[in-house]
């Protein structure tokens, strides 16, 4: 039986949804494909949000060969079968999915199809492309980045289910549809097997209640297909940010068993440590940053081992957000109240015209005092005594808290 997600897959760019950044009236990638001439491309966005579907639009409404690749499941002798096949026609357009699953060597063989133009290559990523891509093809593709899809357009997916549903003779009514925008979380994959679920069991009133009573008795068969990728990382970081190293290391043995990339494991780590333990203990940052190395000379097998060192050791770490929070109220000033200009103190005097304009005027050179330390404003003008971080109350960052005060006394509020 067709699953739902594929019967209701768009054909053409007028019937996808979202994406208008891209594919709206006189977008960049619409542009492009109405001229009949693409370059090669990837697709970097979050599951479920239509990049397999787009890269098949494009290769209808331009007639072109259209090849697909998983990554999971191809290596270079897949690659090169169809690279062959390609040499026989006109514009073909080979699409991978989960690109960032190839090694070096499965994209080395890639380029020089996309160089000689022999085939017209759109890879599908939901890593960062510039992490998982090597250089020499990613500069020979343009990255596009797709938007996880908000409420009006999963709206309009349902909508789209139940038309769907009635043209078969069903009548569906949607009474509520905050569960389903919970549990899809902006997939548009993951709303229609969740739709199709819930009514194959029978249901034809959808509120809140059925579709998270069905959903829940279902997990198992709701999640196949590789979203659970996604739910077991985010288990995995939150037990460590719980200091719980039994679920972590629960999560990583699911990770390791389903086959996930060590690397991307690590890099999570190598996130977390900062993001989540931060300043609490600078050295979770040294060992995520060694565990990352040493995955990356390792590899599976025995790199499971490391894994789970790393993985341990931050569950069981002191745990501080302060120095990412620093961070985002920075940003938050700074969109507040725009780029504000450099103190004159504060800036750089290189040339005499610049010192006789009052750059670098009245700076204090904080090694020439007692304790290598003297106030002064280190803020723009209208920022002038603003906290941004705030240690938290580990050990280590109470005594950075305690050293703050006694520098500054009461001018951030330490």
């Amino acid at each position: 039986m067709t699953p739902l997600a594929e019967i209701l897959r768009p054909q053409s760019l007028d019937d996808y949804i979202g994406q208008q950044h891209l594919i709206g009236p006189g977008a960049v990638l619409r542009t492009l494909i109405e001229s009949g001439n693409i370059p090669s491309m990837i697709f970097w966005g979050p599951p479920g949000i239509g990049k397999t579907t787009l890269a098949m639009i494009i290769s209808n409404t331009l007639h072109r060969p259209f090849h697909t690749l998983s990554a999971i499941s191809s290596g270079v002798k897949e690659v090169r079968e169809v690279i062959n096949a390609a040499q026989e026609e006109d514009g073909a357009i080979l699409f991978i999915d989960e690109i960032h699953r190839f090694n070096k060597a499965q994209q080395d063989s890639l380029l020089g199809a996309v160089e000689r133009g022999t085939i017209t290559l759109i890879g599908a990523t939901t890593e960062n492309p510039s992490f998982e891509v090597i250089s020499a093809l990613l500069s020979r593709c343009q990255v596009y980045v797709l938007k996880e899809f908000g409420e009006e357009d999963m709206r309009q997916l349902i909508a789209s289910a139940v038309r769907y549903y009635a043209s078969q003779g069903l009548s569906i009514e949607v009474k509520e549809d905050d569960a389903l925008m919970r549990i899809s979380g902006g997939d548009a994959r993951k709303l229609l097997n969740a739709i199709e679920l819930v009514v194959n069991k029978g249901e034809r009133i959808l509120d809140n209640a059925s579709v998270t009573a069905v959903i829940q008795k279902n997990l198992a068969f709701y999640d196949k297909g590789g979203e659970m990728h996604y739910d077991i990382i985010s288990a995995f970081i939150k037990s460590m940010r719980g200091s719980d190293p039994n679920g972590a290391v629960y999560w990583l043995a699911r990770m390791i068993a389903g086959g996930e990339d060590p690397l991307f494991i690590a890099r999570r780590m190598l996130i977390f440590a900062s993001e989540d333990i931060g300043n609490a203990n600078p050295n979770a940052l040294l060992l995520a940053n060694a565990t990352f190395e040493a995955v990356s000379k390792i590899g599976y097998p025995e790199c499971r081992i490391n894994l789970s060192q790393c993985a341990c050791y931050l569950a069981c770490s002191a745990k501080s957000n302060a120095t990412y929070m620093a961070l985002n109220n920075a940003e938050e000033a700074i969109r507040r109240f725009g780029d504000l200009p450099v103190p004159l103190h504060l800036r750089n005097a290189p040339t005499k015209l610049m010192k006789n304009i009052g750059y670098g005027s009245g700076y204090k050179y904080a090694h020439d005092y007692a304790g290598n330390f003297t106030e002064q404003e280190y803020l723009p003008q209208g920022l002038e005594g603003s906290r941004f971080y705030n240690p938290g109350s580990t050990p280590r960052e109470e005594d950075t808290r305690r050293s703050l005060r006694e520098r500054w006394g009461g001018k951030y509020g330490y």
